[in-house]
Order: structure tokens, then sequence, then C-alpha cells
């Protein structure tokens, strides 16, 4: 069963069990009790120093705390700021870090501190929904590193430089959000790619600001009234606001300066996207929707087409040809509406289902009882044989969280471990990865075992392994049809994203 923890910061104590009869007063001793899968009701009040809180709140894996996601927090109000230690950018003024796994959900979050930001995500997957951003004095919310947040149906007002910032690799998917009244409403650096989808950005400096070698998805975002540009583009960045194979479908209105302002080295292609064509300024050509290709005269005896032609999202994808093997050894399959979504996350209970279809392991040990797979769950029977075929293994107190994303590194783990390679050997890891600090020790062996044999893939960057990113569907095909080559049951496939020793 979950732990729910109650916490009032106007009758609780943290001498209190954290019952709904007798709550904590803080989170900072709600999070101390924490652990993955716990949930942290906080009621109404005002959580700040003077009532006691710690501040950075840093919220540990699979722990989610709620407030009130209906009126978006209104009213549970977190106002506070402490010194964090970015590995990326050194010294910060957070409210919250959020790791792995942890979800924010129907709270207030204000910074005050000089250069404050209310959340931070570094390299980390956590869950934002249903919150109110206000008032802080530099963001709302940080995204660093190799991150994959989804940020979605939240409120940014008010906070000095941006509504969002993303930066570095960091990818995720921010959704559904309304960002007024503030500095720039999402600013989008380095190299990230985030998917930008369905947001209202309003009556900011600037809309979307695009810097460095940014390359984000955007589609069916509303900027208008901004008092610069509803979207800026400069550096090397290249936004997607429409190509051949997905219209734009965004609206750039009504914006002081320029609806879309191009100031970068690249050309920008705009497909169906609404904007006057005399408020935009740069190199910027625009295509409305294509014109439907013509239907092909019936052919009497048609040849019968690959599998993965059936599929309308792994054309052009950097692990097709992975994809399209595996697919027509019918290891993996896609869904019913065509698509094999190669960029979502994978469950625990999707992983042992792909398991078992790849190696069919054979029964090593005696099966076990996970508290939380019934027998009546469709993946009861693959985790069963996954577990006694040395492939997975559960998690203390009996539990397997079939229904959470898994980990790049757990992946590697697994199919070393399931496939018996479990000789010792000796590499620096440094020499390979640039974040090998981050390869926990228990796990150190299997990587070096996993480099030396091939197993690894890196995508974008080479030489970032993104251990405790959660493992894409496209990753795990790769890595699994590596594993086909080591046994000699495939060809090799060339691939510049594949760590070679």
């Amino acid at each position: 069963m979950l732990k729910l923890i109650y916490v009032n910061p106007t009758t609780g104590s943290d001498s209190n069990s954290g019952s709904q009869q007798a709550p904590l007063k803080t989170i900072s001793q709600a999070l101390q009790q924490a652990a993955s899968g716990t949930k942290i009701q906080l009621l109404e009040g005002n959580y700040n120093p003077t009532n006691g809180e710690l501040f950075p709140l840093i919220v540990p894996f699979g722990v989610t705390i709620i407030g009130n996601e209906t009126n978006k927090g209104s009213g549970i109000v977190i106002n506070g700021s402490g010194k964090y230690i970015s590995r990326i950018f050194g010294s910060q003024n957070i409210t919250f870090v959020l790791s792995n796994g942890s979800r924010l959900e129907g709270l207030t979050v204000t910074n005050s501190a000089t250069r404050g930001t209310a959340v931070w995500i570094e390299s980390s997957s956590p869950t934002i929904k249903n919150c109110t951003f206000i008032n802080s004095q530099r963001e709302g919310i940080f995204v660093a590193g190799d991150a994959n947040p989804v940020i979605k149906d939240n409120i940014f007002t008010q906070n000095s430089a941006s509504g969002i910032s993303i930066t570095k690799n960091s990818q995720g998917e921010v959704r559904g959000n309304s960002c007024f009244q503030t500095g720039f409403g999402i600013a989008i650096s380095d190299s990230a790619t985030t998917k930008i989808i369905n947001n209202h950005i309003y009556e900011n400096r600037s809309g979307i600001v695009v810097s460095g070698d940014a390359r984000p998805f955007l589609r069916e975002n509303v900027c208008e009234r901004n008092v610069q540009d509803g979207l800026t583009v400069v550096a090397n960045a290249l936004p997607d606001i429409g190509n051949n194979r997905s219209s734009g479908n965004n609206i750039f209105r009504d914006n002081g300066q320029f609806d879309i302002q191009n100031a970068s080295i690249n050309k920008l292609i705009s497909l169906d996207n609404q904007v006057e064509s005399l408020k935009v300024n740069g190199n910027i050509q625009f295509f409305a929707d294509p014109e439907p290709e013509p239907i092909p005269e019936p052919i009497p005896e048609p040849i019968p087409e690959p599998k993965y032609i059936k599929f309308t999202d792994i054309n052009g994808h950097w692990a097709f040809d992975f994809i399209r093997e595996l697919i027509e050894l019918e290891i993996v399959a896609g869904f019913p509406n065509r698509t094999f979504k190669p960029d979502a996350t994978i469950t625990r209970a999707q992983y042992a289902a792909l398991l078992v279809k790849a190696f069919n392991p054979q029964s090593l040990r005696e099966p076990i009882v996970f508290e939380d797979v019934k027998q009546n769950f469709w993946a009861y029977q693959v985790i069963q044989q996954a577990y006694q075929g040395l492939f997975l293994f559960g998690y203390p107190n009996k539990k397997f969280l079939p229904n959470q994303n898994i980990p790049r590194i757990e992946v590697l783990f697994s199919l070393v471990r399931g496939l018996g390679l479990t000789n010792q050997v000796e590499i620096d890891l440094n020499i390979y990865y640039a974040d090998s600090s981050e390869i926990p020790n228990y796990a150190q062996n299997e990587v070096a075992i996993a480099t030396l044999n091939g197993l690894i893939v890196n995508y974008p960057q080479i030489n970032k392994f993104r251990p405790n990113q959660p493992a894409t569907r496209a990753e795990v095909a790769v890595m699994i049809y590596q594993i086909l080559v080591l046994a000699g049951k495939v060809w090799e496939i060339d691939s510049p994203f594949i760590v070679k020793n």
C-alpha cells in the first residue's frame, strides 16, 4: 500500500505521525520520512522558513507532493529559497529540486530570493502539473542537463526572467501551460529538443525565445500580445514549426514588434501557422498545408510491403534500421494507431514483455510474489518469466513497480546480468562517458562489460550515458538488437550512436 503523509502548516506538528488526524507541520519533515511511492498531501496554508521549512526542498525518486489541482494550488503557497550546488551551473537559489519520477501537483510556488528559481530540474524526469509559479526573481522552472520532464497545465506569471527556461540537452514535453506577464514566456537554449505543445503565451516581454543550437518542436501554441516578439530565433537555433510530415498549427498574432523574428543563421520553415506576413522578420519560408498526394492506380497483384511500413513515425528516425529489423523478426510491435512511438518511455512491465519476446529466458530460480503485480495483471506471466530468468529484480518489500518507467542503467544492468556476462573487467569509464560519475557503483562492472561488447547506445551525444534517464523504446530496441549481434543471430548495423571500444 502506498504511503500517504499529511502536512498542515497551521495545525500540524513535526512530532505527529503524519496521518490525516495528526498531520506534520512541514514539507521538510515529510520528505525525510518519504520513500519511493509516497504521496505527501499538503493542506491550505503558507509553507515558508517562518513556519519551519528548510530550503531547498529536494523531492526524492518516486515521491509526489500534492496540493489542490482543481484550483492550480491556490491557497497552498510554498515560498522560500536555499542554496543548491548544480553540477552544471554551480550555486543556485532554489525552492524545489526534483528527482527522477517525482511529481508536483496543485501547488503555488514562489522564490523571492535574488535570482531565485522555484523548481530546478537537472538530468531527471519529473512531472509538474496544475501548479502556479508566480513572483520568482528568476524563473518558475529551470530545466538543465539531460532532463526529460513533463510540464503540463501550469500557470507561470510575474517571474522576472522566464516562466520556463530549458537548457543543455533537455528533452521532455511542455504542454497546456499559460505563461503571461512574465519575462520570456519560454526560453529554450543550448541543444534542447523539447516538445512545446498547446501553450498560451501572452503579454510577456517576449513569447518564445530559441537560442544556441536548440531544436525544439512547436505545435498548436498561441503567442499573442507580447511586448516584443511572439517567437524569436537567434544564433544557430532552428525550431520546428511545421514540416512535410506535420503542420505547425501555431498562432502568432498581435505582438508588439514581430510575430516571428528569425535572427539566426538558418532558414526557418513555417508550415500551416497563423501569422501576418507584415509582422515577420528574417529568413523565413512559409508553406500552407501540402496538397494531398494523388491516389495511385490500383495494382492487380500488390507486393506485400515490409512490416515496418505500417508505422508512420519511424521513417527517418535515428534508430530506424534497428527497429525495422526487430519488427521483421517480430520481436517488437507497434500500437493500434499505426505508430511505434520510438521516443516514448517504456515501463518495467513493458520491458519484461520485450525481454521474454526477445530471449524467452528459462527458469533459473523460484517464482516470487510481488505485492503490486496481481495474477490478473496483463504482464504477470512475463514479469515472472523475466524474474526467474535473472533478467529482472524487484524492490524492497516485494515491490516490482510495473508501471514505473525503467531507467537506462537498469536496462543495461538487466541485459548483462540476464545473459550471464558476469566476468570482472577493468576499463576507465571516464574515457567513454563524460557523465561516468553518475553511473551507480553497483553497475560499474556491467557498464564496462556492455561498453566492451558494443551494447550501449547514446543518442544524441555518444559520450553521454545518461544512466538515470528513462529509456526510450528506440534505445531499448537498439540495445536488444546489439545483444542479438553479439550472439551472432543478426547482422551488425553501423550507427554513430553505438559506443565502440
